[in-house]
């Protein structure tokens, strides 16, 4: 990751990325740990779409997932009872929706290429909404 990247990244990091957090917790109802791979999310010469693209690739769909999940007290005591932890990266680089989120040990896995396939947000928030639904 060159300098561009990490300023980027830090500046995201610092901002929208609070807010995202604080999104998270008002849906969910608690603190549940969230592990971002800032560097395998960062690619060279991208730097200018990271403010859009990882929103809509990563945030906004966990964000409406989970939203969905937890509408009634039975999701959210699911979620508070399963999840403890949610780690964003790209290391298999998908682009797939059915193929960008595992759920093992209480481990939500969101595995997505950075800045591909960004407006298919509605299916990967669907892809992680059944995910979850069927082991919680």
């Amino acid at each position: 990751m060159g300098l561009a990247e990490r300023r980027i990244a830090k500046a995201f990091q610092e901002n929208e990325y609070q807010d995202f957090l604080k999104e998270f917790k008002n849906v969910v109802g608690k603190d549940i740990e969230v592990k971002v791979d800032w560097n395998s999310i960062s690619k060279d010469g991208m730097s200018h779409l990271y403010e859009q693209c990882w929103p809509q690739v990563y945030f906004q769909p966990l964000v409406k997932a989970l939203e969905s999940i937890c509408s009634d007290e039975m999701g959210k005591e699911a979620i508070h009872e399963s999840l403890q932890k949610i780690v964003i990266k790209d290391e298999i680089h998908t682009a797939t929706p059915s193929k960008w989120s595992s759920f093992e040990n209480g481990v939500l896995t969101l595995d997505h290429m950075p800045t591909t396939n960004i407006d298919n947000m509605d299916d990967r928030a669907k892809a992680v909404q059944m995910l979850l639904e069927n082991n919680l």
